[in-house]
């Protein structure tokens, strides 16, 4: 069941920083999936350096947030090797 909560937090983590980073009209629901784990992942690796836990295998806002901030990183780190910018 964890894994499960993992994919659909990763999936609203991973839409929610498309709209934060302008992305949203080029990314499907599979590469929102995709985005949201691997920001997830970005995100507590980023988070473990301030002492916050944000875990997803249990819902909570804390790792929402965690993930979201990782995939808006993510996302940051993909226009600049596309664009030559972040937007």
């Amino acid at each position: 069941m964890g894994w499960i909560i993992a994919l659909v937090v990763g999936g609203v983590a991973g839409w929610l920083a498309s709209l934060v980073m302008n992305r949203d009209a080029s990314m499907g629901i599979f590469w929102n999936i995709v985005v949201g784990c691997v920001g997830s992942v970005i995100g507590n690796w980023v988070a473990g350096y301030f002492g916050i836990s944000g875990s997803v295998q249990e819902f909570s806002i804390t790792g929402l947030a965690v993930a979201v901030v990782g995939a808006v990183i993510l996302l940051g780190i993909v226009n600049l090797v596309q664009r030559g910018r972040v937007r």
